[in-house]
């Protein structure tokens, strides 16, 4: 379990000053200079001083500020007095906070390691995580919402659910200042906290390393983007790479009416069903030659339906997609966005803690994704 933060800051001035970096007399961080330094409150560097001077280690003079104690206690005692008592402290009194995560559904493409992110940091902040799926019903996530509150807990994490733009329970969360934090995407109209991927960049990136080759003419496949902000950036970043090159992409080679990706979709007859609706696709625009798709499992039926079509990838034709399983061993690997999805899911709780020490967080806090090369396409 982490130090808090006041015991982070009093490390960090003890073992300058037992390293002899701070010597006797010399003057130590000021509150607001330390405040700065650790991105906290005054009131939690304060708190940091404070315990230096408690354990004699430095002299606070008002009017003046805070200087390394002309007499030092022996430091190697002080360290193991201050671990002793921290120890016993923090069991008699620290609070066990509760972390409420709500989720549509998650897989090993996309979904695991933002849980294990979530999960490692409640570990380390010595929280406890509770998760509810919603498959993507909007009345299940608003009631996950309302029972996390009832049982009372400390703050929530909520992915939320494919085609929603208002959420009525998160709106009254953030106007009431409870602790709640957005992942994967934000929600258009409501100012709550949301760590997300650029996703309209990713797209962008994606999408130049196909219109980087001479010749390529590209499609884009997508769920619904209906009030999807995810689907909304990534649909903007295919096309201001396109603007980009002198041309708009017609419409007729966007496609965004494929459903098996969705929770609980993922089944054999919907699967199905997509794989024909994409070969047709591809049939009539036979003048396309590549394509940006939204998601991993989407990719897979693109490539189911053009290997039936006895093309050749990435020959014929080359895929570009967001997501794919961490260690596929057999499955196929696509050159995909890789979304941090384990950062994505620590800051979200790192978040809640900021707001718990009623220190300042960002609305919007961009996660970097990164570009890894698979065997969909020729060498990036």
């Amino acid at each position: 379990m982490d130090n808090p933060l006041y015991e982070q800051i009093y490390n960090y001035i003890f073992q300058k000053i037992n390293d002899g970096e701070l010597k006797k007399g010399e003057r130590v961080p000021s509150e607001k200079e330390l405040a700065a330094h650790f991105n906290v409150s005054r009131i939690t560097s304060k708190k940091a001083l404070e315990m230096l001077s408690q354990y004699k280690l430095i002299e606070r003079i008002q009017g003046k500020g805070s200087f390394v104690a002309e007499v030092l206690p022996d430091l190697q005692e002080t360290k193991l007095q201050k671990q002793s008592e921290s120890v016993e402290a923090r069991l008699e009194d620290e609070v066990v906070r509760i972390v409420g995560v709500i989720l549509p559904d998650f897989g090993d493409s996309f979904g695991a390691d933002l849980i294990r992110g979530i999960e490692e940091q409640c570990a380390i902040s010595g929280c406890v995580m509770m998760m509810k799926l919603t498959y993507d019903n909007r009345e299940e996530e608003e009631a996950a919402i309302r029972a996390f509150v009832k049982l009372g807990v400390d703050g929530i994490v909520v992915f939320p659910g494919h085609g929603e733009h208002y959420n009525a329970e998160v709106l009254r969360l953030v106007l009431n200042g409870f602790p709640i934090v957005l992942v994967d995407r934000y929600l258009k109209g409501i100012a709550a906290t949301a760590v997300y991927t650029d996703n309209r960049k990713a797209a962008f990136d994606l999408t130049n390393i196909l219109l980087n080759q001479e010749g390529r003419h590209v499609g884009f496949l997508s769920t619904p983007a209906d009030n999807t902000t995810t689907i909304e950036d990534r649909i903007q970043g295919f096309n201001d790479a396109c603007m980009q090159r002198g041309f708009t992409p017609k419409p007729e080679h966007i496609m965004t009416n494929l459903y098996s990706s969705l929770p609980q979709s993922f089944q054999t007859i919907k699967v199905q069903y997509d794989i024909e609706t994409v070969r047709h696709f591809v049939e009539i625009n036979k003048d396309l030659n590549a394509y940006v798709v939204t998601e991993y499992n989407l990719a897979l039926i693109l490539r189911e339906a053009l290997l039936s079509l006895k093309k050749r990838i990435p020959e014929d034709y080359q895929i570009v997609c967001f997501d794919s399983p961490s260690q596929p061993f057999g499955d196929y690997l696509f050159t995909h966005v890789r979304q941090n999805e384990r950062d994505t899911g620590r800051r979200a709780v790192e978040i809640l803690q900021r707001v718990w020490n009623n220190e300042t967080t960002e609305l919007n806090n961009i996660v970097e994704h990164e570009i890894v090369q698979g065997n969909s396409t020729v060498s990036i």
